[in-house]
């Protein structure tokens, strides 16, 4: 026992100087070599591409001199075998070779469970496909994700399903934490873009044929065309192997894969017969975006002259492009360590002491005591690697993530166009972009046009009515009265009115059948509460409403409106007797809040009471209420009128949920019937003209006739008679006046003649000259003569006398010649 014990302390204190001398040399000089761990399944689709990149890049790292000189790194690889269990269990074998970083994993699922360690023994972790948002640095301090978290890739989906105005998806993704993350994610998308995913179908992993049709045979039963994949590149393919056989990858679907679906595209590429491209046809998918450069052609040219020394046929995807770039990023945070005089220590967790009698061994994990500031020196990390800068920024998210976006056709796939977190969708590069101020709106969005499946260049409608066996549930309002705009009879199929009747016609122009079941809404006693039944539509209690539906704003918020099929405005209603231009005096006194008191959803005896009373009697002086209403009341009511024009103007439609494919399609019919007349005749149908339209002792108050003006003409003869009046008054005194200024231009004229001629020359020229009262004839001539003439030849003639009056009083008179 003696010997035991002793032997068991010299051990001791062997490791003990062991470490010692391992302490003092990394404190004298930098270690000859540092250990680093790599996590991956190597037989997979991004596991063997991955795997080839990481020892390409660690035989870069140690051959080039700037980079750890005097180091070493040395890699350390453990197979997760695709499974979440035991890859966990190769994670913790690889932390006990005291790692000082580990790259990888691959899987989101042990990404999770692993950060929770990583966490505990300070060890960076850097996984270059784990792509689940949930893997956060908030709760993982210690993962870092250098690759694009599929938080950008959903955001790059939902913009291509907005781009193409399609409002439901259907989600198919594989049922673990990185399918889950991913499709959380995508629903959050596309309510930013005010769509939606309408169905989840999730798959096991792992799953057989027998599972994957069963889910697509839910699948293809719901309304949406628009399907979305998001699940692993090993087992995807068997979606549209399976999908195929459905012929659900024929015209009118659409397919979009996240870039899972890159991964066997490109990994595949060269292999001669890639047999599943039959199968893609029409399919969009997103890759990484990794821009073109020197170093990324170089490292290709290299992986490819490696993988064909191996005889390796597989081919290199987006992944491995991200490991290569990883080991680089951890190697040159290394050397910063290094260099600030950091040393590479462990020491025991005390809270793993009580487990030594555990056959599991947790005693022999270590704490990296310079984890920290390894982490500190990740996180500071800027250089450009093949997959373009390699920065992180506050959110531990690489700077710049770009996808770009494919179209599968023929025997391989085109490039329509790219999305970059700065500028949304475009055909220009995103490093181009990056150069110019960021423009994300809508008018800028753009890609090139896309081959669909079936062969088809015409967009998808993206949804058709669901193949589900469900009717439509269309609400009915039953109503007190104005049962000719709808009504219910026995059963709930028996619905007829106006509404119902464009309704149908709309339905039949729909390029699909939708069965419909009509639910009667409302005891026919008093009208329901038209408000309640659009909130049931949004509840997602109805999927329609029909009926006469106002298009209001406060309703437009919650529900999603057809185009009006009437024009639906307010309009005053007052007794035949008041509806001359003296109305609007009569209701003067009246407020519009007073107007709409009376106002009412159906007409009756009563109210036609009320208004022939009017207001003194305790009737009313007018009534508000819809224009159609009105309508339908005066083809009954002949001695009422409409004063004045509509004062609001709106309309009626059919009311669908939110962004509801269908309103759009039944808008389209509506416009249709327009177009076609068959709206129009629907309206004459039941809004029929007055049936004592004829009858004169009902309208003939309200008809004009001469006698209807004869105040008018009295007042216009009047005016005219007392013009007339004035005017010959006028004529005769300024008749009179030319008169008078003629005259007493005589004696002047007289002297003149007699000092030139001889008296019998005045006598001619007074024989000559019309008596003072003058004739008929000379009035006459003179009412023809200009105003303005009569002015100047009275002017001339004062101007002339007064030259007159003062010639002889003249003391130089001008000696004639």
């Amino acid at each position: 026992m003696g010997a035991v014990r002793f032997m068991s302390l010299f051990l001791v204190a062997l490791v003990s100087a062991a470490a010692a001398a391992r302490t003092v040399a990394a404190a004298g000089a930098p270690p000859r070599e540092v250990t680093v761990g790599a996590l991956f399944t190597y037989d997979s689709t991004i596991g063997r591409a991955a795997r080839l990149a990481i020892e390409i890049a660690v035989d870069d790292v140690n051959a080039d001199r700037t980079v750890l000189a005097g180091t070493t790194l040395k890699l350390m690889t453990q197979d997760t075998n695709c499974s979440g269990f035991l890859g966990t269990i190769e994670a913790l074998q690889l932390m006990e070779k005291n790692v000082i970083a580990v790259i990888g994993p691959q899987s989101s699922g042990i990404g999770h469970v692993i950060s929770h360690v990583v966490n505990e023994l300070h060890v960076p972790l850097l996984s270059f496909a784990a792509t689940d948002p949930t893997l956060s640095a908030s709760e993982y301090p210690y993962f870092l994700r250098t690759a694009i978290s599929d938080y950008f890739q959903m955001h790059a989906v939902a913009s291509i399903v907005d781009y193409y105005q399609w409002k439901e998806v259907t989600a198919i993704f594989v049922d673990d934490d990185y399918g889950r993350g991913g499709v959380s994610a995508l629903g959050d998308a596309l309510i930013a873009k005010r769509a939606r995913i309408s169905y989840k179908a999730a798959i096991p992993p792992n799953s057989n044929t027998d599972v994957i049709n069963d889910v697509l045979f839910r699948v293809n039963m719901m309304e949406s065309r628009v399907i979305v994949v998001h699940v692993n590149p090993d087992t995807g393919m068997n979606i549209f192997s399976a999908a195929k056989k459905l012929q659900m990858m024929a015209d009118g679907y659409v397919w979009i894969a996240t870039d899972w679906l890159a991964a066997v595209v490109d990994s595949s590429s060269g292999s001669k017969d890639l047999k599943y491209m039959s199968h893609i046809q029409g399919l969009i998918f997103l890759r990484q975006h990794t821009p073109e450069s020197d170093t990324k052609n170089k490292f290709m040219s290299k992986w490819n002259n490696v993988a064909r020394n191996r005889n390796i046929s597989f081919g290199l995807n987006s992944y491995g492009f991200y490991a290569y770039d990883s080991v680089w990023t951890v190697a040159r945070a290394i050397d910063q360590f290094l260099i600030s005089g950091l040393q590479i220590n462990f020491s025991k967790d005390p809270r793993l002491n009580g487990s030594n009698d555990s056959t599991l061994h947790l005693s022999t994990l270590e704490m990296f005591d310079g984890g920290d500031q390894l982490l500190q020196q990740l996180l500071l990390t800027n250089f450009t690697g093949i997959t373009g800068p390699v920065q992180f920024d506050s959110d531990r998210n690489l700077v710049h993530p770009a996808y770009d976006i494919l179209n599968v056709g023929g025997t391989g796939s085109r490039l329509v166009g790219y999305w970059s977190n700065y500028s949304g969708l475009s055909v220009a590069a995103p490093e181009i972009l990056y150069q110019k101020p960021p423009n994300t709106s809508t008018s800028a969005q753009r890609l090139y046009n896309v081959v669909w499946p079936g062969d088809s260049t015409t967009t998808p409608r993206g949804w058709v009515f669901p193949n589900n066996g469900q009717p439509l549930r269309v609400g009915v309002p039953i109503k007190a009265s104005f049962k000719e705009l709808v009504s219910i009879g026995q059963g709930s199929d028996n619905v007829t009115g106006y509404s119902i009747d464009i309704f149908n016609a709309a339905i039949k122009l729909l390029p699909y059948p939708v069965p419909c079941q009509f639910i009667a809404i409302g005891d026919g006693r008093k009208n329901p509460n038209y408000d309640d039944i659009i909130s049931m539509v949004a509840a997602n209690s109805l999927d329609a409403a029909v009926g006469d539906f106002a298009i209001v704003r406060n309703r437009t918020k919650i529900a999603e409106f057809t185009q009006p099929f009437i024009e639906s405005g307010l309009v005053i209603v007052a007794p035949a007797s008041k509806t001359s231009s003296s109305a609007w005096a009569f209701l003067k006194p009246f407020t519009l809040e007073m107007w709409f008191s009376f106002s009412t959803m159906f007409f009756s005896h009563r109210i036609c009471g009320c208004l022939n009373r009017g207001p003194k009697d305790g009737g009313v002086a007018a009534i508000v209420d819809e224009m159609p209403y009105v309508d339908l009341f005066l083809s009954k009511h002949c001695n009422f009128r409409i004063v004045g024009q509509e004062f609001t103007k709106e309309g009626w439609g059919f009311a669908f949920q939110r962004d509801s494919p269908l309103a759009e399609d039944l808008s389209t019919a509506i416009l249709q019937l327009s177009e076609s007349g068959q709206l129009q005749r629907i309206h004459d149908e039941w809004f029929s003209e007055p049936s004592c339209a004829s009858d004169d002792s009902e309208v003939g108050a309200t008809r004009l006739g001469l006698g209807s003006f004869w105040g008018l003409f009295l007042v216009c003869a009047l005016i005219c008679i007392f013009a007339l009046v004035v005017f010959f008054v006028r004529i005769c005194w300024q008749y009179s006046q030319y008169s008078n200024s003629e005259a007493a231009d005589e004696p002047g004229a007289a002297a003149a003649a007699a000092a030139a001629a001889a008296a019998a020359a005045a006598t001619t020229e007074r024989q000559k000259r019309p008596t003072r009262l003058g004739s008929f004839k000379e009035l006459i001539q003179f009412v023809d003569t200009k105003e303005a003439e009569i002015r100047r030849t009275m002017k001339q003639r004062s101007s002339d006398k007064d030259n007159q009056a003062a010639g002889p009083s003249d003391p130089h008179p001008v000696a004639a010649a």
